[in-house]
């Protein structure tokens, strides 16, 4: 199973950030429109992402809901036809969420930084420091820790959880621009 380092934070806006992380990063932007449907699992989280009618992927994970950086182990399974797929999980085990975001990507070394807008959310940047197989996860710690530092982002501005997990009163700002 793959292994990242993450972090989610609360942003005022996605333009405002911008400068600093185009200012560390090596590669991007990539722009991407992302449409999430959480299906009912046991342990971990599984996900349906769809980027258009013909491609998407099943994504299954499973990390702390805590803030500041947390370990996650995902798979990931590409599928042509999401639209199938998604209405074949909803019968068998029921929808438990729905997110649709955009995301503007960049790669910082093994980082991705996405600066997404989620829709009745309001403005987010995530960190993912990808690990290699064996390694310990206190190395992407700290990077994730230092990319914080170098983007100006607080501490009091991390949110522990998913998207999926967050109702628009529950972040100081409220919703903001989605």
């Amino acid at each position: 199973m793959s292994r990242n380092i993450e972090i989610k934070a609360r942003i005022a806006s996605v333009e405002a950030l911008l400068p600093k992380v185009k200012a560390v990063a090596d590669q991007g932007p990539f722009e991407i429109r992302q449409d999430d449907t959480y299906f009912a699992c046991t342990a971990g989280r599984l996900k349906l992402r769809m980027f258009s009618k013909s491609e998407g992927e099943l994504i299954y994970y499973r990390r702390a809901d805590q803030q500041g950086p947390k370990e996650s182990f995902y798979l990931r399974s590409p599928t042509t036809a999401p639209e199938v797929l998604r209405e074949s999980l909803s019968l068998a085990y029921g929808q438990t969420g729905h997110v649709e975001k955009h995301r503007t990507l960049f790669l910082a070394g093994r980082t991705r930084i996405h600066l997404d807008r989620v829709s009745g959310l309001g403005h987010f940047l995530e960190l993912e420091v990808v690990l290699e197989e064996n390694e310990s996860s206190d190395a992407g710690v700290r990077e994730a820790n230092e990319l914080l530092v170098r983007l100006g982002v607080e501490r009091s501005q991390l949110i522990e959880g998913g998207y999926v997990d967050l109702q628009p009163g529950d972040l100081p700002g409220g919703p903001g621009e989605a």
